[in-house]
C-alpha cells in the first residue's frame, strides 16, 4: 500500500513539474521521463563501442550513412559468408528500425567466425545506443547491451580437456 501512495504522489509531483500528469502505468512513466543518457560522438561524427563475445573483441566505429558494414577492410558479405552471420550483425538495426542508416566499420581479432559475429553485434549495438541514446530502451529490451560472458574452459592438469579425464583401463 505504501508503494501506490509513493507512486501516486511522484505522478503528482510530475504533473505539477510538466503541468500535465502522464498516462500508462508506473514503470512506462518512469522510463518515459528518465532523463537520457548523454550522446558521445567523436569529432568525425562516429560514436565508438567494444563489442565482446567469446574470444573475439571488435572496436566498432558507427555514422549516419547507406548502410554500409566494413570488417577488416572487407564488405560484411565477404567477410562474413553465411546469411546467418550476417543476420546476427543487422539485428540492432532491425530492432531498431534503421536499416540502411548508419555506415559501420569495424576491427575484430580473436575467435571464430560466430564469436566474431557476436562481437560485432554487441559492438554495434553498444555504438548506436551512444549514438541515438533514446534507443538504448529498445535494445538492452532484446538484450543487445549484455555481453555473453560464456568463453571456453581452461584445460586442466591430470585431464584430456577441460573436465574429461584419459580413459580408464582396468588391466
Amino acid at each position: 500500500m505504501a508503494d501506490e501512495t509513493q507512486t501516486v504522489s511522484d505522478l503528482a509531483d510530475l504533473k505539477d513539474i510538466a503541468g500535465n500528469a502522464p498516462q500508462g502505468d508506473a514503470a512506462e512513466i518512469a522510463r518515459v521521463t528518465a532523463p537520457l543518457r548523454d550522446r558521445e560522438v567523436d569529432a568525425q561524427g562516429r560514436s565508438y563501442a567494444t563489442g565482446r563475445r567469446k574470444d573475439a573483441v571488435a572496436r566498432v566505429w558507427v555514422k549516419p550513412g547507406t548502410g554500409k558494414i566494413t570488417i577488416n577492410g572487407r564488405d560484411q558479405e565477404t567477410y562474413f559468408a553465411r546469411p546467418t552471420l550476417r543476420l546476427v550483425i543487422n539485428q540492432p538495426f532491425t530492432i531498431t528500425d534503421r536499416d540502411g542508416q548508419y555506415d559501420v566499420v569495424c576491427t575484430v581479432r580473436g575467435g571464430g567466425l560466430s564469436g566474431q559475429a557476436g562481437a560485432v553485434k554487441h559492438g554495434i549495438a553498444q555504438a548506436l545506443s551512444k549514438y541515438e541514446p533514446e534507443l538504448r530502451g529498445a535494445v538492452k529490451a532484446e538484450g543487445f547491451l549484455t555481453r555473453d560472458s560464456r568463453v571456453v574452459e581452461r584445460k586442466k592438469y591430470g585431464k584430456a580437456k577441460a573436465r574429461r579425464s584419459f580413459q580408464f583401463s582396468k588391466r
